[in-house]
C-alpha cells in the first residue's frame, strides 16, 4: 500500500536506473512541468533544496530556494519577488499512484523540512494556459493563493503564480 511508503530523499547519476525512469515520469508530463534532459534533470537535482520520491516511483518532487541557479521563467519570477522562499519547480505522480495521496504526502514532507529549515513561503506556479484545473484544485486546498500572473515561452503558456505560507 503506497500510503506506508516512506517518502525518501534521492540523488542521481547519468545512466541509473532511477534517473532513466525519473526522466521518463517527467517527460510524459511534459505539457504541465516542461521537457528535460537528462543533464538539466541531474543539474535541478543536485542543486535542489528537496528531491524526494515514495516508492521506486509512484511520485516525486524537486524543490529549490531562492539561492537557486537556475534560469526558468517561472523562478525567476519568484526570486524577483521575494527574499527567501521554496519553489516547488516540478510534482509528479505516476499514473498507477493517482488517488492515493502522493502528492499531498509529498507536499507535507515539504511543508515540514521547509519550516525545520527557516523557510517561511513555498511558491510555485500552475498552468493558466493548457489549463490544469486538478493541479488548481489541490494546490487551493493545500492554502496555496494567486500572487501573480505570466505569460511565457513566447505566448505559448500562461501561469498563475501561487504562494503559501507556512
Amino acid at each position: 500500500m503506497i500510503a506506508r511508503v516512506p517518502v525518501t530523499k534521492f540523488e542521481i547519476s547519468s545512466g541509473t536506473p532511477l534517473c532513466d525512469a525519473l526522466l521518463a515520469l517527467n517527460n510524459s508530463h511534459a505539457e504541465e512541468l516542461s521537457w528535460l534532459e537528462r543533464e538539466r534533470l541531474q543539474d535541478l537535482v543536485a542543486q535542489a533544496f528537496y528531491a524526494r520520491r515514495i516508492g521506486n516511483l509512484d511520485a516525486f518532487m524537486i524543490a529549490l530556494d531562492q539561492d537557486g541557479q537556475y534560469d526558468s521563467p517561472n523562478f525567476l519570477w519568484f526570486r524577483s519577488r521575494y527574499a527567501r522562499f521554496v519553489y516547488v519547480d516540478r510534482i509528479v505522480v505516476a499514473a498507477s499512484a493517482r488517488g492515493m495521496g502522493c502528492a499531498r504526502r509529498l507536499y507535507a514532507d515539504l511543508f515540514d523540512r521547509a519550516a525545520e529549515a527557516g523557510y517561511d513561503r513555498i511558491v510555485c506556479e500552475v498552468n493558466q494556459q493548457p489549463p490544469n484545473p486538478a493541479s488548481d484544485a489541490f494546490h487551493a486546498a493545500l492554502g496555496f493563493a494567486e500572487v501573480g500572473r505570466a505569460s511565457i515561452h513566447k505566448g505559448s503558456k500562461t501561469v498563475r503564480y501561487l504562494s503559501r505560507t507556512l
